[in-house]
């Protein structure tokens, strides 16, 4: 027998899953791009698309490197993107809903680069009339600080290297005969507030007449430039966390448009019409510049998340600290953020703190052979911790609301007292 469910049930239903999985919003989203009603974004290493109003997301790419910096074409039909399909990053172009990718760009990149670096052959757009790529590169760099922008066919050719001598990040005016860059790029760097010799200013260079003129001389960071009608938009962060701004090339006037207090506003970008997509704490924001409206994009992304499911890991191999116990026989291991107690010779080895949420270290033997000190974030904060050699019995939290990194306990000789340091080069004695 089968019972009919009334409509309005099933309805309900609906929504209630689709509910689920908005409550589900999937973080770490990154790298975003907006055109028409889509907007294309990286995710655990692959590019997806999703409604640019919210909704569930589509993978495009599954190949086991990774599909960056997806930027589609101004009539949206295309993608293009920086992937590593044969060993190293490369220009590729594909169709907006999905296909074989197309190789633009040959010559071998640099790289594996460390993370402060990024990438090599960086998609950054296209031209404004929708028949070649912007990219930044560094094929014709001595060092990995002076990269420059270039342009390739979609339909497939020689690279063009723009006439500016050291560029990062750029964008075209929509006429296509000037651009706004910064000549430096750092955009990887954890710098944070950063006011030194790598700040970033933004210029606008005229591609005609090979002229220069500076438009932004904040100390900090002046970044990420998209040019939109006659105004040009970029991030900052004047205010103190990375912020959208917009600046006025005929009155020189620069205008906050948005005011984040807790996240940086990263990896900005536009679809030339009135709207800048961002990354924000992990999230995708929508920005309409004409009415300010600054609303956040749900997005789910139905994944299997392979790399969630519970799983044995040889830990050898991330050996981070040990110590010995004060007779010998065992020795304690920091291996992956836990504490493992080893026999030296016979006997079993205990992984004391099984804490896979937390970053347990430094984990110290009192002199008289009971107890381990060490440091962990169990509680989002780093504190210090006690527990029975063992194995027996939970943690004991010894300090509260640090609220900074600590360092390297030590036990006095008569194991009454763990002295510390802290961050701010403070040494702390306490009685456990």
């Amino acid at each position: 027998m089968r019972r009919v469910l009334p409509r309005s049930w099933v309805l309900a239903l609906a929504a209630l899953l689709a509910a689920g999985h908005l409550d589900a919003q999937t973080k770490l989203l990154r790298f975003p791009d907006i055109q028409g009603d889509r907007v294309v974004f990286t995710y655990a290493g692959d590019l997806w698309t999703a409604p640019a109003t919210g909704g569930t997301a589509v993978r495009i790419t599954a190949a086991p490197g990774e599909e960056l910096f997806g930027r589609f074409s101004p009539d949206g039909k295309t993608i293009a993107f920086t992937g590593q399909y044969d060993g190293d990053e490369q220009v590729y172009v594909m169709a907006a809903g999905g296909g074989v990718p197309k190789q633009l760009t040959f010559y071998p990149a640099r790289g594996p680069l460390p993370p402060r670096w990024g990438y090599d052959n960086q998609v950054y757009g296209w031209t404004v009339d929708g028949r070649a790529v912007l990219f930044r590169s560094l094929r014709d760099s001595w060092d990995l600080g002076d990269s420059k922008l270039y342009t390739v066919p979609a339909a497939g050719g020689m690279p063009e290297a723009l006439p500016m001598p050291q560029s990062g990040a750029g964008a075209f005016s929509p006429d296509g005969k000037r651009m706004v860059y910064s000549p430096l790029f750092r955009d990887f760097r954890a710098w944070k507030r950063y006011k030194g010799g790598w700040a970033q200013d933004l210029w606008i260079f005229d591609l005609s007449g090979k002229q220069a003129k500076q438009i932004t001389d904040y100390p900090g960071a002046d970044r990420d430039p998209m040019w939109i009608g006659d105004r040009i938009y970029f991030t900052s962060d004047r205010d103190g966390h990375l912020n959208i701004y917009a600046y006025d090339p005929a009155s020189g006037q620069t205008t906050q448009l948005t005011h984040h207090t807790t996240w940086d506003v990263r990896w900005p970008s536009d679809d030339g019409q009135g709207r800048i997509v961002y990354e924000l704490g992990g999230e995708l924001h929508v920005l309409d510049i004409g009415s300010g409206q600054d609303r956040k994009i749900d997005i789910y992304g139905p994944d299997d998340l392979v790399a969630k499911r519970p799983s044995h890991i040889d830990v050898q191999r991330y050996v981070e600290d040990y110590a010995l116990a004060p007779e010998g026989q065992r020795a304690l291991f920091v291996a992956r953020g836990d504490v493992f107690s080893a026999p030296i010779e016979h006997g079993r080895t205990l992984d004391l703190t099984q804490s896979s949420g937390a970053h347990d270290k430094w984990a110290r033997w009192s002199p008289d052979g009971r107890t381990i000190a060490f440091i962990s974030d169990m509680s989002g904060e780093e504190e210090l911790y006690v527990m029975e050699a063992n194995g027996s019995g939970e943690p004991q939290q010894i300090t509260t609301d640090d609220h900074m990194m600590l360092y390297w306990p030590e036990w006095s000789p008569d194991s009454k007292r763990i002295a510390f340091g802290d961050k701010e080069g403070r040494l702390w004695v306490v009685e456990v």
